[in-house]
């Protein structure tokens, strides 16, 4: 097993709000946490880095080798309600945090097995060498809207508000997350990413996009800069976990 990961602040922004962390702790366990992060000049920032550092920290005393899927379950969510107690305080007792939350994506790699937790609209692909699949749902106003048969899935990726998101880490004391399974079979790649690319493509799109960059090392730098190429208007985080 490999693993990428590339952060960017883009051609627009001031400052990366986005944050990357990964691990990989043997050849057939790993994790990797992506978070986008808002509110206010730094807020953003401090938000989804003090998330994937909780996460972090959580991880690194109680993540073992062939634990049970409902063990780890319980770990994930128990590191992401940590690290959104630790932001909703955080925001509670300094002003110039107020309000500052962040999209998370924790994806575990355990054998042969992909494991999710996931609020807010940043995504996890699974890419096969026939196929990608969006394993997340995004958490959105506009998704909303697709599911309610008010709009198309093309439609939503233009609506004017399509950036509102309906769940994001550290806004309210309780956060409700999904937890999402799928395989992690040999020649799989699975994705992780931030708006700031999914914003670009349709899932096809991004298929596509993925196999034109022939080196599996420069995945995903070869995909911030398309994101750039194509306007690069906001921060762009990319992680990429590779079964060879």
């Amino acid at each position: 097993m490999q693993i990428y990961y590339k952060t960017d602040v883009g051609l627009m922004r001031r400052n990366n709000q986005d944050y990357c962390l990964c691990e990989k702790l043997s050849e057939t366990l790993a994790w990797a946490a992506v978070c986008d992060g808002m509110g206010g000049a730094n807020g953003g920032n401090v938000a989804s880095s003090e998330a994937c550092k909780e996460i972090s920290r959580i991880l690194s005393e109680d993540l073992k080798p062939d634990m049970s899927e409902q063990d780890l379950e319980e770990l994930m969510e128990k590191a992401v309600l940590s690290a959104n107690t630790k932001v909703y305080d955080m925001s509670c007792l300094d002003d110039n945090l107020s309000g500052m939350g962040t999209t998370v994506e924790l994806a575990v790699i355990s054998g042969s097995k992909l494991y999710v937790i996931h609020a807010g609209d940043s995504r996890v692909y699974r890419i096969t060498s026939e196929y990608i699949e969006q394993i997340t749902t995004d958490h959105s106003l506009v998704q909303q809207l697709v599911e309610l048969g008010q709009i198309t899935q093309e439609e939503a990726r233009f609506h004017p508000s399509k950036n509102y998101i309906t769940r994001a880490l550290g806004v309210e004391p309780e956060l409700e997350v999904d937890f999402l399974t799928a395989p992690f079979e040999s020649g799989d790649i699975i994705l992780m990413c931030t708006d700031g690319l999914s914003n670009y493509f349709s899932n096809e799109e991004l298929l596509e996009a993925v196999k034109a960059i022939k080196e599996k090392e420069e995945l995903a730098q070869g995909l911030v800069n398309i994101a750039k190429e194509c306007g690069g208007s906001d921060n762009i985080t990319v992680a990429i976990l590779i079964n060879e």
